[in-house]
């Protein structure tokens, strides 16, 4: 391998934008990747049937839309495309009806009921100035706020318990939409800040939507490789880093990886606090995975569900409350809380025919051996009877095959670490920069930093950001 200005290990999203951060400011940029391909979290193959393309991991990309830096780059010149469905997220419950959310903030309302005029004033004042929410929680939370009013508006709202939150609505419907949505923090809703990621997915799919990349989410590191090219950047798949041996030298080196992965590969090299910080790095509860080829698409009973690009499935809030509780608790439910996303209704050219991917995991505890399919399955057929016989192919993926596809993913962990209080205020430590491994020029880049989870690239982007500080610093 040449010398180089700057190494990144792994090309997930945040490697990925974390090397053309650096490509932009003039350096010379290596990305090496371990598996054959790109993408980490995005990639998309055929699973099933051939000519139906399923995601592998990440789907559907609300923040992906309203990152800052991925919104900024010139991603569409690249091949970017996105595409949104006619419904951003349904929510069935058992009596045939469902919570609705679609990107207008005042549609959604009017059709919650009662719970209308509550949703708008709960989310509202956050839509109308997202970029400013965006701008001060896509990064690190110890700080001083660019801006202080709306992040604490921000922060009276995700500071609460989900369940908090969810009782101010009245209606089963509405409560059940908001739960679903913080559900995705994979933690006990009971507890605070819990209410956090869906306070943020909620504005941002009124602000932007729920929207889906045209091809597959591997259209989105595809990009972001060909844009990173076109700045002089290079790529190198297949290639294992163990060690720092097995890169060259050079200036600045972002780690796309687990603070575990970091200190496997720097060694001795770590600083004692660091490498205990790293150590204390907790995992959170897994996800098992099914891709579904059905025959005509799932026909919900819930109207809505058909034309939705995401479905929650996990009944009322108090079943939701109860399921992640349990996963958490190291329990299997007998229904866990699944998420299911549609993509082909935005993005036909995925399916192959009459033949559709149908993408869906459930929430299960860390490390979890068994095997979840029917558990998925049943849920989708408790809201959509019938489904089970449509399907003609299926690829059940447990929590050890994602920790195979994906080092990061511990556990079956899609989030790289556990959204404790802790582990959300300090990641992947409490340190003045969170990006910096003590060691100079070395920098974590990946989901266990600042923002944390999700195909929005900040972390990367962050990552880089300071590491450019400091090489400008060093060297003036």
């Amino acid at each position: 391998m040449s010398t180089v200005d700057a190494v990144v290990v792994g090309s997930g999203p945040n490697g990925l934008t974390g090397a053309v951060t650096l490509a932009q400011a003039g350096l010379s940029v290596l990305v090496v990747e371990a598996a054959d391909t790109i993408g980490g979290g995005t990639r998309t193959v055929e699973l099933t049937v051939p000519g139906v393309r399923h995601d592998v991991c990440s789907a559907v990309h609300p923040l992906g839309v309203a990152s800052p830096v991925l919104s900024a780059l010139p991603l569409h010149e690249h091949g970017l495309t996105w595409a949104w469905p006619d419904v951003d997220l349904a929510h069935p419950l058992d009596d045939g009806s469902a919570g609705v959310m679609v990107q207008s903030l005042e549609h959604t309302a009017a059709g919650l009921g009662v719970d209308g005029r509550r949703w708008r004033k709960l989310f509202a004042p956050l839509v109308d100035s997202f970029a400013s929410v965006a701008d001060d929680t896509l990064g690190p939370l110890v700080r001083i706020p660019r801006h202080p009013v709306t992040l604490a508006r921000f922060g009276l709202r995700a500071g609460l318990p989900a369940t908090t939150l969810a009782r101010r609505l009245a209606t089963d419907q509405a409560r059940a939409l908001f739960a679903g949505s913080a559900a995705h923090l994979l933690q006990p809703l009971t507890r605070p800040l819990s209410a956090s990621v869906g306070v943020m997915l909620t504005t941002a799919g009124h602000r932007n939507g729920w929207p889906v990349a045209v091809g597959g989410s591997a259209s989105i590191t595809d990009a972001l490789a060909s844009l990173l090219t076109s700045l002089g950047g290079q790529i190198h798949t297949g290639v294992t880093v163990r060690s720092m041996d097995d890169i060259p030298a050079a200036p600045i080196v972002l780690f796309d990886t687990s603070p575990t992965g970091a200190a496997s590969i720097l060694g001795d090299a770590l600083p004692t606090r660091t490498r205990s910080a790293y150590q204390r790095w907790r995992y959170g509860p897994g996800a098992f995975k099914v891709d579904l080829a059905v025959e005509g698409g799932i026909e919900w009973t819930a109207q809505a569900c058909r034309r939705a690009g995401t479905v929650h499935l996990g009944g009322t809030l108090e079943e939701v409350v109860a399921t992640e509780a349990d996963i958490h608790a190291g329990r299997m439910p007998q229904r866990p809380f699944v998420l299911v996303a549609q993509q082909y209704l935005a993005d036909p050219s995925r399916s192959a025919g009459n033949i559709h991917p149908v993408w869906a995991y459930a929430h299960v505890p860390a490390g979890f051996d068994g095997d979840a399919t029917d558990a998925i399955i049943n849920q989708i057929e408790r809201f959509a009877p019938g489904t089970r016989e449509r399907i003609v192919a299926l690829h059940a993926t447990s929590t050890s095959g994602l920790e195979a596809y994906n080092a990061n993913y511990v556990g079956g962990d899609i989030a790289t670490g556990a959204n404790s209080i802790r582990q959300l205020i300090a990641r992947p430590r409490l340190a003045g920069d969170p990006y910096a491994t003590g060691v100079p020029g070395r920098y974590l880049c990946s989901a266990a930093t600042p923002p944390g989870g999700g195909v929005h690239g900040m972390c990367g982007h962050n990552a880089a950001l300071r590491a450019l500080h400091h090489l400008r610093s060093s060297t003036s």
